[in-house]
């Protein structure tokens, strides 16, 4: 019997519970509170710079192709989960905390994540040319998207009013559009810099995110974030989490099902389709509302965010093994046992002259169709 094994905490989960506590215990206030701003700020443009110069203009050009697979994807990020959100929040009604309600329609308006749902669907072997065409494309998208989404779904008496708040707009644009084309022209230069030293360069991506979280924290503290949230809205943030999620990653299901994707483009519409991005949210939150609001709001963000890894991760791994054992099946027989029993299902015999050439030649095409397949995900 095959042990049940939990699925791994994601280590920076970690990291952002302990910064939460740390704002709770001690938040930033006056001119701390400045300071963490600004650093933060620093820190976001530092993140999409290194974003720009990390994308890969040939990954992109090989996936971009696939344009119906696209067109799925974008339309799950910025439609199927607006939709989901908008049906939660009046499901929910005056059960979800006002704030807290913002924030989860907010995370529906995200765009998609890049780096783990190209990691996934790689674990999967899906279409990895076109996991990173959609999930670059999905974030591009979603720097003008998402701060005009919110407009409209959030507020949408200032949008039919004419009162979109365009300095939002600016701001996402100056903070992270700007460094993020700068990085990707200077690519040519830093390119080949930023890829030897990626182990180096990956705190700035969970660094940043967690000065944001902490001057967010902070903020929302000292307007009271936990004499309003409690043990049950928590519970309840969770449960309404793993409903958007469950909607649409069985709605992708069938969306690829009635397209008749393939195995390797249902994954990427699975893994792109299905996730939202922390990593754009965080920054996205700090420009687009109060910052008293942004902790609360960022909060269903960062509880979706586990929840996605973890289920994406269990569907991945189930994935990489069902290919693995489809590809065992393919394979031809091994040995005299083998080759004399695949014979004989064939209905013929093998004479014993031959034998020993024929599983030569089996192990042969083993391995050439082993070299051809490549390593195992």
């Amino acid at each position: 019997m095959r042990r049940l094994s939990l699925p791994s905490v994601d280590p920076f989960l970690l990291w952002l519970i302990g910064t939460v506590a740390a704002a709770s215990l001690l938040p930033a206030t006056g001119r701390w509170a400045t300071a963490f701003g600004m650093l933060a700020d620093a820190a976001i443009a530092l993140l999409f710079f290194l974003h720009g110069a990390k994308l890969s203009r040939e990954a992109i050009v090989a996936g971009m192709g696939n344009w119906r697979l696209h067109a799925m994807v974008l339309a799950s990020t910025y439609i199927l989960f607006p939709l989901v959100g908008l049906a939660v929040l009046h499901a929910g009604g005056a059960a979800i905390d006002p704030v807290m309600a913002s924030g989860l329609l907010f995370l529906t308006l995200l765009p998609s994540t890049v780096q783990s749902s190209i990691a996934f669907t790689a674990m999967a072997r899906g279409n990895v040319a076109a996991a990173v065409c959609s999930a670059s494309m999905s974030n591009l998208i979603g720097i003008v998207a998402t701060p005009l989404l919110v407009q409209v779904a959030m507020h949408p008496a200032a949008s039919a009013g004419g009162g979109m708040a365009w300095g939002s707009v600016k701001t996402i644009a100056l903070q992270l559009l700007l460094p993020f084309v700068a990085g990707h022209l200077l690519r040519p230069w830093i390119g080949g810099f930023v890829a030897r030293h990626k182990a180096v360069l990956q705190p700035v991506d969970r660094g940043s995110i967690l000065l944001v979280v902490y001057a967010a924290f902070s903020a929302a503290v000292v307007e009271g974030i936990w004499q309003r949230v409690g043990a049950l809205d928590l519970a309840g943030l969770l449960l309404w989490c793993a409903l958007i999620l469950g909607v649409v990653v069985v709605a992708n299901v069938v969306a690829a099902r009635i397209a008749g994707l393939s195995r390797e483009d249902a994954i990427v519409l699975l893994f792109c389709g299905s996730k939202k991005s922390l990593v754009s949210g965080v920054p996205m939150a700090g420009a687009l509302f109060a910052p008293a609001q942004v902790g609360l709001v960022v909060l269903p963000l960062m509880v979706f965010h586990q929840l996605q890894l973890f289920l994406c991760a269990a569907l991945a791994g189930r994935f990489a093994r069902d290919a693995a054992a489809r590809d065992a099946a393919m394979l031809p027989p091994l040995g005299e046992a083998g080759a004399i029993a695949a014979a004989a299902r064939a209905g013929f015999a093998i004479p014993d002259a031959c034998l020993p050439g024929v599983v030569s030649n089996l192990e042969l095409l083993t391995r050439h169709a082993t070299t051809l397949r490549g390593p195992a995900a």
